[in-house]
């Protein structure tokens, strides 16, 4: 347990630049309390302690607007960036070094039994507000865009946008682990309008280049 807290604290300082001591991040930042109170909340669920930890998860919600079950796996080095909003579900599973930002939530998609919570690989970046829901698997080094609502499964190595969420981004080599540049983010309505609009300048210019036809 100690080793993944270390782990978590020293993610803060590689992923946030705005965090400048040790004490500032320990003092002050939620999402670094929220995972402290779900570290303590797992070692002491997968002990059987009952209550307990489902006490000390929903204590940390009120405290930092971050839920987290204490049933949920999570690996080393995890960032939530702010972090208000979160939500991570009792069956969610979560590789290691993985950033989600404010307003995501891990959750099902409905009242189904067994494992309904996503699954995320390794080195994955979850934008603000992004909904991942139900038994899916999302991939190592996947990056998912603002307000996106992932419903199926995501290959690893890809870049996923939109409502329901599309795959817009697939490349052999890793993609960035730690940061996403949402001010980037690629358009896919847009880039195909402006595909459409290049084909009709095209065909008009064929049309004008035409002879015109003869009278009989």
């Amino acid at each position: 347990m100690f080793k993944a807290i270390k782990s978590d604290l020293r993610a803060v300082f590689d992923r946030d630049p705005a965090a400048t001591s040790w004490y500032e991040v320990v003092l002050t930042y939620a999402g670094f309390h929220a995972m402290l109170a779900y570290r303590l909340s797992h070692w002491l669920k997968v002990r059987h302690v009952p209550f307990i930890p489902r006490a000390i998860s929903q204590v940390a919600r009120v405290l930092t607007g971050i839920e987290i079950h204490p049933s949920a796996k999570i690996g080393i080095g995890f960032f939530i960036d702010h972090g208000m909003g979160v939500v991570i579900g009792e069956t969610a599973e979560i590789g290691d070094f993985v950033t989600l930002f404010q307003g995501v939530t891990l959750g099902g998609t409905g009242k189904e039994r067994g494992k309904r919570h996503p699954t995320l690989g390794n080195h994955v970046v979850v934008g603000a507000g992004a909904k991942i829901l139900g038994g899916i698997t999302i991939g190592d080094n996947v990056k998912i865009g603002a307000n996106s609502v992932v419903l199926k499964n995501v290959a690893a190595n890809s870049t996923v946008i939109g409502v329901p969420a599309r795959v817009i981004k697939t490349q052999g080599e890793r993609l960035p682990d730690a940061t996403m540049d949402h001010s980037n983010m690629p358009d896919p309505v847009h880039d195909r309008l402006f595909s459409l609009e290049q084909e009709l300048i095209e065909l008009r210019k064929k049309l004008e280049n035409q002879d015109p036809p003869r009278l009989l």
